[in-house]
C-alpha cells in the first residue's frame, strides 16, 4: 500500500496549489522579483529569438510561418512559467532549447514547415511519455548530486564569462552595467543590484547609440494552426535529439540550478508539461516549449529577492512578459535586433552569480564524486555536439560513467542516499 502511494506520488508531485500560489503572489511582487523576472525576459527575447528567426531563415520558411513559431514558444513557454510557479511555487521557468533550435537551422533542410511541425510533437509526445511513466525519476535517481551540479557550472560558465567578454567589447555599456551592480547599491543601500545595472546599462545605450537598427514597415501577422505532416526520416533526426535535448539539457539545468538553490523540483511533473508544451508548440509549428535552464536560474537566484518561497513571482513575471512577446510577435521580431548583445550578457551573467557560486560548492564541497563532477563540468563547458545532442546530456553521461569506474564507493554513497 505504502509502495504505491510513494509510486504515486514520485510521479505526479504535489505542490501547494493554485490557491496558494494566487494568495501569496501580492506579497511576493516587488522590485526584486520584478527585476529578475524582467531580466530573464530579456536574456530569453533577445538572442535566443535571434537563434530562432536565424535557424528558421535558414531552412527556408516565411515570415508568416516564422512568426507562428516565436508565438508557440514564447506564449506556451510563458504559460509553462505561469502554471509551474503558480502551483509549486517555485521559480520555475519554461521558454524553449535554444541548442536545439541551433540544430534545426541544419536538421530541418529539406523538410517543409508541416513536416517540422510533425516532428515537434513527436518530440514533445517522447517528453510526455518519460515523464508520465516516471522513467525520468529513475534516471535522475542515478545522478549524483556533485555530478548535475559539475554540469551546471560547465553549461552556465559562459554567463560568467560574459560579464568579461561583453565588458571588455563594448566598456561603455556593458562596462558601466557591471560597475553599477557593486557600486550604485553601496550608496542606495535598497536598491537591487541588478537594478541599478539594468537602468545604468539602458541609460549608457541610449546616451551612446547603441541601440539601432531597421524596424521596417511590418504589420501583424496571427499566428497559424499547422496540420503535421508525417515523414519518419524526421523522428531521427528531429524529433529523438530534440527531445534528448529538453531533458538532457533544459531539464537537467534546471533542475540542477533547483536544487542548488534550496528547492526539491518536481521532476515528473517538469518533464510532463515539457512534453505537453512541446506537442501544443508543434501544433502551430513551433519546436518544444518546455523549462528552461538559464531563465530558471535568474529567476532562482538571490537576485529575486532573499526569500526562498517567494522568488516564484519573478517566473510569472517572466511568464507574462513572454505571452506579451509572443501575443505581439510579427513587432517584437523588428525590434529585438536592437538591443545590444554585449548588454544582455553581462545582465544575465550577473544575475547567475550566486547560482554559479552555490553550484560549485555543491560540486566539489563535499569530496564525494569530485572526479565525476569535474568531468561533468568540462564536458558540459567545451559545448560538443554528439550525434546532435548537446554537451549538457553528455556530461551527465560522462560524470556518471567516470565516477562509477573511478569512485564507485561515493557514486553509490549518493544512490543509495535517493532511494532509501
Amino acid at each position: 500500500m505504502n509502495n504505491g502511494v510513494r509510486k504515486k506520488e514520485s510521479i505526479w508531485e504535489k505542490g501547494p496549489g493554485f490557491k496558494s500560489g494566487l494568495k501569496d503572489l501580492g506579497k511576493n511582487i516587488n522590485t526584486k522579483t520584478i527585476t529578475a523576472g524582467i531580466i530573464a525576459a530579456i536574456f530569453g527575447c533577445t538572442g535566443p529569438a535571434l537563434v530562432v528567426i536565424n535557424a528558421a531563415t535558414e531552412v527556408g520558411y516565411t515570415k508568416e510561418q516564422i512568426v507562428s513559431w516565436l508565438f508557440g514558444i514564447y506564449v506556451f513557454g510563458g504559460a509553462i512559467s505561469i502554471i509551474m510557479a503558480l502551483y509549486y511555487k517555485m521559480p520555475i521557468v519554461g521558454a524553449f532549447t535554444i541548442p536545439g533550435a541551433s540544430m534545426l537551422a541544419t536538421s530541418l533542410v529539406g523538410f517543409t514547415f508541416n513536416e517540422a511541425a510533425f516532428a515537434f510533437i513527436i518530440a514533445g509526445l517522447i517528453v510526455l511519455f518519460l515523464g508520465i511513466t516516471g522513467l525520468i525519476s529513475k534516471v535522475m535517481n542515478l545522478l549524483p548530486l556533485p555530478i548535475v551540479m559539475g554540469m551546471i557550472v560547465g553549461a552556465m560558465f559562459r554567463f560568467g564569462t560574459g560579464i568579461i567578454t561583453s565588458s571588455v567589447s563594448s566598456p561603455l555599456v556593458a562596462g558601466l552595467a557591471v560597475l553599477a551592480f557593486f557600486i550604485v547599491p553601496k550608496f542606495i543601500k535598497k536598491a537591487p543590484p541588478i537594478l541599478c545595472s539594468l537602468i545604468v546599462g539602458v541609460v549608457a545605450a541610449i546616451a551612446t547609440g547603441a541601440f539601432n537598427g531597421d524596424i521596417g514597415t511590418i504589420g501583424y501577422i496571427p499566428p497559424q494552426i499547422v496540420m503535421p505532416s508525417p515523414n519518419f526520416a524526421t523522428v531521427l533526426s528531429v524529433a529523438v535529439p530534440l527531445a534528448a535535448l529538453v531533458i538532457g539539457a533544459e531539464n537537467a539545468q534546471a533542475v540542477g540550478v533547483l536544487y542548488a538553490q534550496g528547492y526539491k523540483p518536481p521532476i515528473n511533473a517538469m518533464t510532463v508539461i515539457s512534453g505537453i508544451g512541446g506537442m501544443a508548440a508543434g501544433c502551430v509549428g513551433a519546436h518544444n516549449a518546455n523549462i528552461a535552464g538559464p531563465m530558471t536560474a535568474i529567476c532562482s537566484s538571490s537576485e529575486a529577492g532573499e526569500d526562498l518561497k517567494g522568488r516564484y513571482a519573478a517566473s510569472i513575471v517572466n511568464g507574462i512578459c513572454f505571452i506579451i512577446f509572443g501575443l505581439l510577435g510579427s513587432f517584437t521580431m523588428a525590434f529585438i535586433s536592437m538591443i545590444p548583445s554585449e548588454l544582455v550578457n553581462v545582465l544575465a551573467g550577473l544575475a547567475m552569480i550566486n547560482v554559479l557560486l552555490n553550484s560549485l560548492t555543491d560540486a566539489f564541497g563535499s569530496e564525494r564524486c569530485r572526479i565525476g563532477a569535474f568531468f561533468a563540468l568540462i564536458i558540459a563547458a567545451s559545448g560538443i555536439s554528439i550525434l546532435s545532442i548537446g554537451s549538457a546530456f553528455w556530461a551527465l553521461v560522462g560524470g556518471v560513467l567516470i565516477s562509477i569506474l573511478m569512485e564507485r564507493d561515493d557514486f553509490n554513497y549518493y544512490y543509495n542516499m535517493k532511494n532509501l
